[in-house]
């Protein structure tokens, strides 16, 4: 499997523009596909200059409905003519952090070449997608201030909105996750993967809260992480002190696994 971080809060190179947000592109099984599209048109700039051909991908996949991984969900839909974009059915729900939107545009809600998805989905040569798969952890921290909005009335957010992709490739398991709004722990738990690659969701805590309630039940895991994004750098940089098995995944950067 071949991975290439197009875009990501940080970057590795001058080439690579940065943004708050996340978009993967991902060669595995004779597939090629696009997981979250940042939260502009970014991640297509990004990918000329990674040599990265958007219009020849075969499938797209939002993680959840959050503007920083589908705010360029129209700029894929113009580059590429015939992927089907695969997202919760409830990805466009009204999505709030405080009272600043942080949703999708509605307006491309009604598109026919996205096809909405809850519980397991197949796509075919070792890829799965699980939506709405399991519960919000104790560890997640509740709704971290997020909430959503459903017939005109708010709620703390539930992230059932979120979705993770599971690839089967040569005995090996490798989960991508947009952000782990569910608790990294959790889904880490639930799937037993190989390798995660994706945001932990812990930018809110204090580098001291994410060490002391993550990093050894996180180590105990017989999992590679890869993680970015939402994370935040200062919480990386505390939790890789002592987790041995964990990286971090900047805009321009190419995984082999």
């Amino acid at each position: 499997m071949r991975l290439v971080c197009l875009t990501e809060n940080t970057s590795i190179c001058d080439t690579v523009a940065a943004e708050h947000g996340l978009s993967l592109y991902i060669e595995v099984n004779g597939r090629t596909l696009l997981f979250d599209m940042g939260q502009s048109s970014l991640f297509a700039e990004n990918a000329v200059s990674l040599d990265v051909d958007l219009a020849a991908v075969d499938t797209a996949i939002l993680s959840h409905g959050h503007y920083d991984h589908g705010g360029g969900l129209a700029t894929f839909l113009t580059l590429n003519d015939q992927a089907p974009v695969y997202l919760s059915r409830y990805a466009f729900e009204k999505h709030f952090n405080g009272e600043k939107y942080i949703g999708l545009n509605p307006a491309l809600a009604e598109n026919n070449r996205l096809h909405f998805t809850d519980g397991v989905y197949a796509l075919g040569d070792g890829l799965t997608l699980y939506a709405n798969a399991l519960q919000v952890g104790t560890l997640a921290h509740g709704s971290a201030g997020l909430t959503a909005e459903t017939d005109g009335v708010r709620r703390d957010d539930d992230y059932r909105h979120e979705q993770y992709l599971l690839i089967e490739e040569h005995g090996k398991r490798v989960l991508i996750s947009g952000c782990s709004h569910r608790g990294i722990l959790e889904i880490t738990t639930h799937f037993h993967p190989d390798i995660l690659i994706g945001g932990f969701h812990l930018s809110k805590l204090t580098a001291e809260q994410a060490v002391s309630e993550y990093a050894a039940p996180l180590n105990a895991l017989n999992t590679d992480f890869y993680t970015c994004h939402c994370t935040g750098t200062t919480q990386y940089d505390a939790l890789s002190a002592v987790m041995p098995r964990l990286s971090y995944l900047a805009g321009g950067q190419q995984l082999i696994v």
